[in-house]
């Protein structure tokens, strides 16, 4: 099988090691795998000599805050196309914790035609999946439940749970605001808890320091989608301490941890490519 996908997102692992990124390298790659050709392009060189230029392919839309208006009109218009969603970008704000029980006035929703006209939106958890439909109506959503690691990642968690752990709480180090590291801090020492700030440029050093103490504590101040830090820290065996804002917590496979739960995520790798590569085809 070979079908030509252009994968367009705001940003790419190369660019950017954050969380929505590294998940959608992790599929391309596996897409690939699978005999499909993916070109990835970021959405700010995305023009309508480009759209007419790969007319016959599919596109896989992720993170697109950087397309223009008139293109995203003309994508829902003429083509083919999923919506791989990390966030809430049917919001002004993407930010549904703006609103009480996360339910945003009609006037502050955005690009729905956009969603409505897709084969297929993708959310990351049940949770997500609500907030979505609650405020835009779309019958079209497949949680995916999950998220993608590559295998050499899931096997460094799995090698990591395994590992005698200290008796502390890591705390991810973030700058950015609704991740509330602060929080964390202020709990930790409220509670007179043993604490260490984990932050790293490099992803499996990351891990490593994160999974070498036994709790996780996190508290973000935004609905997290799903919230792969947190499956991490469970796939490594820790505890979790956080708030009602986590969609993994809301999943089933979250009782599960180490061992257990990194084998539910070898194979989300081919459950959740599956559901996309069902729209594609």
């Amino acid at each position: 099988m070979s079908e030509n996908i252009v994968f367009i997102s705001d940003f790419f692992a190369k660019d950017v090691l954050g969380g929505a990124e590294l998940n959608n390298e992790e599929l391309i790659l596996i897409l690939k795998k699978r005999n499909f050709e993916v070109l990835r392009t970021q959405s700010h060189l995305v023009d309508r000599e480009f759209i007419e230029a790969h007319a016959d392919c599919f596109f896989i839309i992720s993170n697109f805050t950087n397309i223009r208006s008139e293109i995203i009109d003309t994508i829902t218009d003429s083509y083919r196309y999923v919506v791989y969603e990390h966030d809430h970008k049917y919001l002004r704000s993407r930010d549904p914790a703006n609103y009480p029980n996360f339910k945003a006035p009609p006037d502050k929703i955005i690009n729905l035609k956009f969603y409505q006209n897709a084969r297929s939106v993708y959310c990351q958890s049940s949770f997500h999946s609500e907030i979505v439909k609650m405020n835009t109506g779309l019958q079209n959503i497949i949680n995916v439940s999950g998220n993608l690691w590559s295998e050499e990642t899931l096997s460094l968690l799995e090698e990591v749970s395994l590992m005698e752990k200290e008796n502390c709480v890591s705390i991810m180090n973030s700058s950015i605001n609704h991740k509330n590291t602060q929080s964390a801090v202020r709990f930790c020492q409220h509670k007179s808890k043993k604490y260490c700030l984990v932050s790293s440029g490099d992803n499996r050093d990351f891990l490593r320091r994160l999974g070498e103490n036994d709790t996780l504590v996190f508290f973000p101040s935004t609905p997290e989608t799903l919230c792969r830090v947190v499956c991490e820290a469970r796939m490594m065996g820790m505890k979790v301490i956080t708030n009602d804002l986590v969609g993994a917590t809301k999943e089933e496979w979250f009782s599960l941890k180490g061992k257990e739960l990194v084998d539910v995520m070898r194979e989300k790798r081919d459950t959740i490519t599956n559901l996309v590569i069902e729209a594609v085809v």
